[in-house]
């Protein structure tokens, strides 16, 4: 029986409520350490602390409001410079944050929090005492399987890397960084919701804070076997947050489309009615044909505002990557910067609950093997802080991510030897791969470039989990790198997952659908100007040989007549001609998942205007069936099959 037995209304507005605070609060924790003296700042975090302490007092989380109490208290002394704050006391508060944070997720799963780690609070008491703050030796774990996010990032990812936890070492002896006195008033945050009222009415207040990893956002992705896998699979399902936040203008819209549409299906009743009275002059028909171009446009336009109602701003995802890269690189001795741009992007909710999990990979790996040392970026003429940026923007119909670093850069030559010596890839076939193709090797699994110096990853741990994920997204990564500049990891998207554009192609009289993204032109097939390459067919196209391959091949559908036109498709990895019978259209697709029985290389469905039910192709994973029958049907060949297509 749950601890918050008839509280679960409170709990669930206050785990949302509180959650964004934590998430505020930890960012500004970020902005604190580069600027310590920031009054603002500093009033900024006690208000919270304490808005969120008021919360769990309302629901007598006694050991969060003795954790959370503790830590206001010490801003309270920084605001008013009683204290310094010093590199390991910012140490401890890290580590107090991911305490509360730990606690929230036992209160999400409905149980009353433990008590912090004994360190912890033994920390936070001489810090107030004045004493030498203690030293954590570790961050705070919880053994009931309330991980953080980054462990559950990192826990049973398909590569086999080592887990990382956010370690909260303090630094002794570092020079105190000067704090500047602050308006010693105490500001109470307004009492406007669940969390902010409980605040101002528990008097003595009681911490909260919800763990990252319940965030509906915080969903990792890593695919991993097994009955432990298995499990975290359905507790992650279980997570996942159900509800959405909505601009009531949007509301408003949706509102009113909705009555625009009922006053033209009045205007329709009343003409059918005529019609059947057998009205049927010009007029009527000429008013008819109006009503439906108005019924039509109403419902396109209700299409897109509905669709909108499931926009959220990536920021939402994305503010809580500073904190990560913070202490990663706290961990590693290193002086990262995470700059965020473009957060107010907006993208499809259920996506950016996918995202999380690549996007904390692509991070860690930036923050431990992108960029190098303070004293290495020095010796190589860089400045010594290093940026790693995270961007997202909105591109035509998809939507850009982008992670980047400044740091060493990948070298194709050292990655092709890494997956020769780790018996990925032959020495043969390395050498027939280019630059674009050698950096792809990162995603295949069990690649890494990680040595016994790099206690977190290597460039490749967990990579080949980012591009599973991206794809089922039905999204593509690029990676650009330049040795002794940087990596750019660019990942597009569609904006929504629920329509999808499509190409509708006919193999004999069934139409298929195709996603209009991975389609580059339609052009005729010359059978005459066809060749064999390796026992392949192929046409070249403006210079560029292409295998041709036939979509009844790929579904194993016996050939009946010869393909006459041909779809050029590109995925992230290879281009390729498909040889289809004919062509039906485009249309913007309706995708209803096939959860109870999905086929292997097939998306969804969706239904055309005359009712034909259509299967959505997922061409990557029909590509990857075709790639393991070639692979078996030319063992011993030099030629990969999975760098047939490309």
């Amino acid at each position: 029986m749950s601890d918050f037995a008839g509280m679960e209304d409170l709990l669930r507005d206050f785990l949302q409520e509180a959650g964004d605070l934590l998430s505020d609060v930890d960012n500004k924790l970020v902005e604190l350490e580069r600027s310590p003296g920031d009054r603002q700042l500093l009033n900024d975090i006690f208000r919270g602390f304490h808005t969120i302490k008021g919360g769990a007092g309302f629901l007598n989380a006694v050991e969060l409001v003795k954790l959370c109490h503790l830590t206001e208290n010490l801003f309270d002394k920084l605001r008013n410079a009683e204290m310094l704050l010093t590199p390991s006391l910012m140490d401890i508060i890290m580590a107090a944050t991911q305490g509360v944070r730990q606690m929230f997720a036992e209160i999400g799963q409905g149980t009353q929090p433990r008590s912090a780690e004994a360190e912890i609070i033994a920390a936070l008491r001489s810090a107030l005492d004045g004493q030498a703050p203690a030293k954590p030796s570790e961050a705070p774990t919880r053994p009931s399987g309330a991980t953080t996010p980054v462990a559950q990032a990192s826990a049973g990812g398909a590569s086999g890397g080592p887990d990382w936890q956010a370690l909260h070492a303090a630094v002794s002896g570092s020079q105190a960084l000067p704090v500047v006195a602050s308006a010693a008033a105490s500001v109470a945050a307004p009492a406007t919701s669940a969390v902010s009222a409980a605040a101002a009415e528990s008097g003595e207040m009681r911490p909260h804070f919800p763990p990252e990893g319940r965030r509906a956002t915080d969903k990792p992705g890593a695919v991993a076997s097994g009955a432990v896998s298995g499990r975290r699979a359905d507790e992650r399902a279980a997570n996942r947050e159900t509800t959405i936040r909505v601009d009531t203008a949007r509301l408003d819209q949706v509102l009113n489309l909705s009555g625009e549409i009922g006053l033209t299906k009045n205007r329709l009743t009343s003409l059918r009615a005529d019609i059947l009275a057998g009205r049927s002059d010009s007029e009527t028909l000429q008013a008819l044909d109006q009503a439906v171009s108005q019924l039509d446009l109403l419902v396109s336009d209700l299409q897109n505002s509905v669709m909108k109602t499931r926009m959220q701003p990536i920021g939402r995802l994305f503010q809580k990557y500073p904190r990560i890269a913070r202490d990663l690189a706290r961990q590693l001795g290193k002086d990262v910067e995470l700059a965020l741009l473009g957060e107010e992007t907006e993208v499809d909710k259920t996506m950016i609950e996918d995202l999380a999990d690549p996007l904390i990979h692509l991070i860690r790996n930036a923050v431990d093997h992108g960029v190098e040392s303070p004293d290495d970026r020095v010796l190589a003429g860089k400045p010594a802080k290093s940026v790693v940026r995270l961007e997202a923007r909105q591109e035509g119909d998809h939507i850009v991510l982008i992670v980047a670093d400044d740091g060493r850069g990948m070298s194709p030559e050292r990655i092709r030897a890494k997956a020769i010596e780790k018996n990925i890839i032959s020495e043969e076939e390395a050498n027939t791969l280019d630059d674009r193709q050698s950096l792809n090797l990162i995603f295949l699994p069990g690649f890494s470039t990680m040595s016994q110096a790099s206690a977190v990853s290597g460039r490749g741990v967990g990579m080949d989990v980012v591009k599973t994920n991206i794809q089922k997204l039905n999204g593509s990564i690029e990676i650009r790198s330049e040795p002794g500049k940087g990596s750019v990891f660019l990942i597009s998207l569609p904006l929504t997952l629920a329509i999808l554009p499509v190409l509708l192609v006919l193999l004999g009289e069934q139409p298929f659908a195709l996603p209009l993204s991975m389609v580059r032109e339609i052009l005729p097939i010359d059978h005459a100007n066809m060749q064999e390459v390796g026992g392949k067919e192929t046409l070249v196209v403006r210079g560029e040989i292409l295998p041709v391959i036939a979509l009844s091949r790929l579904l194993g559908w016996p050939q009946v007549q010869q393909p006459d036109y041909g779809v050029l498709m590109q995925t992230a990895e290879r281009s390729f001609i498909l040889a289809v019978d004919n062509f039906a259209g485009r249309d913007d697709a309706v995708i209803k998942a096939l959860d109870d029985f999905r086929p292997r290389g097939v998306a969804g469905v969706t239904t055309l205007s005359n009712g034909q039910i259509v299967l959505i192709l997922d061409m990557k994973e029909l590509l990857a069936d075709l790639a393991s029958v070639a692979e078996r049907d030319v063992r011993g060949s030099h030629v990969r099959a999975l760098e047939l297509f490309t």
